[in-house]
Formats: structure tokens, sequence, C-alpha cells
């Protein structure tokens, strides 16, 4: 009798002792490292890109998302190990909407800033890259070299859509310019083919950007290269361009103001830039106002 007391005092003292050592315990999901550390879940967003944007950001003939902007979130994606990137080419106003809707985390497009947008995505601190932006009309006038010239003239502008932030140069223009506006339409379509457009004689100009008429116009494989003696593109400003991140997304977007700091610091994304754009528009960073 006394064996069988003592062997069940030591089998509850034995249980004891697991149970005190279990609840000392925690269980982790994530992947561990080499050493047995635990590390934090690897979490996949989806980057919506919109496709037709080349050289900003495309498809090329192999399936792959490239482009400068493609290009820069993939080296923010190696940065951030806490994150794997999904790429999804989509279009301009897919992407709007379903960054807003949080069907994607994040949306790069050559987004620039406008206070209506903040109401609906989150800018982080840190910009993505610079945009060259002019008027793209029949070399005819090509001394019209930017939106003042082009309202002396009453030149019709191509439509654009008000949610567009190009409609927005424009509108800030002419509310500074009253005497002298540019005719502003907006556009049911959030863009229009501007170059078919000059070309066709449908209206005398239009927005455009410097990046997309070195790939579109001047590049011998561009689709408009047979206008090249026929059209120009006047730059008359640059501005910032910004990813558009889902108004929950607050930390992700930290955790790239972090990685995209680093690499301006280490000059890649000037290096990414004259890659696809043939130029370095970071030199003309001081002078950026927008």
């Amino acid at each position: 009798m006394k064996i069988n007391k003592l062997l069940k005092i030591a089998a509850t003292g034995a249980a004891l002792v697991t149970l005190i050592a279990g609840c000392g315990s925690t269980t982790t999901t994530g992947a561990k490292s080499d050493s047995g550390d635990a590390k934090k879940e690897v979490r996949t967003v989806k980057v919506a890109f919109d496709q037709g944007g080349k050289p900003i950001g495309y498809v090329d003939e192999k399936g792959n998302p490239t482009g400068y902007e493609l290009e820069v979130m993939k080296l923010v994606d190696k940065a951030l190990p806490d994150y794997k990137f999904e790429y999804v080419p989509t279009s301009s106003e897919d992407l709007l909407v379903g960054v807003q809707q949080g069907k994607y985390q994040v949306g790069v497009k050559n987004a620039w800033f406008t206070e209506e947008r903040t109401k609906s995505y989150i800018f982080p601190k840190e910009f993505l890259g610079l945009s060259g932006v002019g008027l793209l009309m029949k070399k005819e006038n090509k001394d019209v070299k930017d939106l003042s010239d082009f309202a002396k003239k009453k030149f019709s502008l191509a439509p654009i859509a008000a949610s567009n932030a190009q409609y927005t140069i424009v509108d800030e223009y002419n509310q500074a310019n009253p005497d002298n506006k540019v005719k502003l339409k907006a556009g049911d379509a959030f863009s229009v083919d501007v170059v078919q457009w000059v070309n066709e004689g449908r209206v005398d100009g239009g927005i455009y950007l410097g990046a997309t008429y070195e790939k579109q116009v001047l590049a011998k494989d561009g689709p408009y290269h047979n206008l090249v003696d026929q059209v120009v593109y006047n730059e008359f400003t640059v501005v910032k361009t910004w990813p558009l991140f889902n108004k929950k997304e607050q930390e992700f977007a930290d955790a790239y103001d972090k990685a995209i700091k680093e690499l301006k610091e280490e000059k890649k994304t000037n290096e990414i830039m004259v890659k696809f754009y043939n130029t370095d528009l970071f030199k003309l960073l001081d002078t950026v106002k927008r």
C-alpha cells in the first residue's frame, strides 16, 4: 500500500512539472532561421501597377513586370524581409479603385500628389520617383513652351478625367491665371491617346510625360516613331511620383519609407531612372515644387 502511494505521488509530481514547463512555453507560426530563432511570418502584399505605362510600369515580352517604378519596388521588396510583393498588372482606373477598397495593398502608376487623393489613400513620406510633364503638339507649334503660351493661342487640350492628377495641374494653373486660362475639359476616360488625337487634328495638344515620349515617339521601336518628325514635346515642369497605399496600410507604408530612403541615398533610384528614362531627373530635385 505504501509503495502504491509513493508511486502515485511521484507520478503526480512529474505531471505537475510537465504542466508547469508547458505553461512557460509559447507557440510561433512563423518560419525559423538556421539558428532556431523564430522569425516574423512573411506577409504577401499585392502591388498593382498600370500595365500600359511603359517605361514607368509594364509587362515585357517575357511576361515579366518591369519599368522604373516596378524595378524600384523590387528593391524595396528585397529590403523588407517581412513582406513578399506580388505584382498585379491592371488599368489606372482599376488600380485606383482596387487600392481604395483593399483589393490591392499598394499601387504604382506614376501617381502625383493631390489633396483630394489624401482622402482615399496613404501617401508615404518618401516619394517614389520623378516625372517630366509637358505638352505634346504638332511640330509647327514648337514655340509653345508652357501652359501660358498654350492658353494665349487659345489652343484646344486633349480631355483629361477629373480624377487624373494631370487635370489638377492644369486646373491649378487656371486658378492662378484667371485671365489666361487653358480650355480644360474633363473627359469620360481616365486619359486618351494624346499622340493620336494630336496627329488626327482632333486637338491642338495634350499633357504628356517625358519618359513616355522618349519610349513611344523617340525610340526607334516606339509605336509612334513614325510621327517623330510631325510632333513635338515641350516639357514645362517636373513633379514627384508616389505609391498609393490603402488607408489601413500605415505599417506597410512606414516600412516602405525606410527602405526607399536608403535606396535613394545609395543612388539606386538614379541608376534605374537612367536605364528606363535615359535621363536622371533627380538632378533637378532642387527645382521641383510639387
